[in-house]
């Protein structure tokens, strides 16, 4: 599992760098707000100069530790961890691209566009770039029909409003939303695609500690089915569980932690009807 780790890790690194590069070389210059904390963070920086990746993470601190008791320890660690690389690498790109100034519209495409992107990239790989990001997690395992996207677009809209008392413009506001627009539809896409899922089959020891952490921190039903090696004819349990493709990386973890030598089988689903996924018309 190190080289997983190691991999979801420069998947941070990269996920967090192109954030930055969202934030600094297409929203903040050009006095648009990304919504959400960043969003915050960016007016903060406007009114007081202060440092935008400084005040993301000391913004996010009591969130990360909300996060913490509701999302699991596994997530949040590795939200931590973009969280500070994020705030790094914005500080960098901050003095870099500061006074880069383009068409906003353009801006606003771009930007969005390019905050889906990263968000999507690190939320597949087990982790957010915390703030909004968290909350929606929260939200959207108690309500399944609303997605991440739109959650993050909603509560987006009272920092729009702090945006516009804060830049005195209300075309800020205007491509505030064409921004989160763009960045919404790209994480939907991305992190749901149409309808389609992953099935997973695992075989472990530990049935009921895997299928417990799985309902409780992934918020996925789990079916137990009692199965018969074919070879040794022991007899044991399976897991049957049907998850989004970016929630497979949080459930290698949660196996792992309590059974390293469980047996996984993972295929696509072509379609996915039911409690979180699609619905009936």
């Amino acid at each position: 599992m190190l080289k997983k780790y190691i991999k979801d890790y420069l998947w941070y690194i990269l996920g967090s760098i192109i954030y930055a590069i969202a934030v600094t070389v297409f929203i903040s210059p050009n006095e648009i707000s990304p919504g959400g904390i960043t969003g915050v963070a960016t007016v903060l920086n406007y009114l007081f100069r202060s440092p935008t990746g400084i005040t993301m993470f000391i913004l996010n601190i009591p969130i990360l530790i909300l996060g913490y008791y509701k999302c699991g320890k596994g997530m949040i660690i590795n939200t931590t961890a973009v969280t500070v690389i994020s705030s790094f690498a914005m500080t960098i790109t901050e003095n870099l691209f500061y006074t880069f100034k383009m068409d906003k519209i353009i801006a606003s495409i771009f930007g969005g566009i390019f905050l889906g992107f990263s968000i999507s990239i690190i939320m597949r790989h087990g982790a957010t770039t915390g703030g909004v990001d968290i909350i929606a997690k929260i939200i959207n395992r108690k309500y399944r029909h609303l997605t991440v996207g739109k959650i993050i677009l909603i509560t987006d809209v009272a920092v729009v409003v702090l945006a516009v008392l804060a830049y005195g413009k209300l075309e800020s506001a205007l491509y505030s939303v064409v921004t989160m627009f763009a960045s919404s539809k790209v994480m939907d896409y991305m992190l749901y695609g149409s309808d389609r899922g992953k099935l997973v089959y695992i075989i472990t020891d530990k049935p009921g500690e895997v299928a417990s952490t799985l309902v409780k921190d992934l918020a996925r039903g789990v079916t137990i089915v009692d199965v018969t090696g074919g070879y040794t004819g022991e007899k044991r349990k399976m897991l049957m569980c049907s998850v989004r493709p970016y929630e497979v990386s949080a459930l290698y973890s949660i196996i792992e932690e309590f059974d390293p030598k469980a047996f996984i089988t993972v295929t696509e689903a072509g379609e996915i009807i039911g409690e979180g996924f699609k619905r009936f018309d």
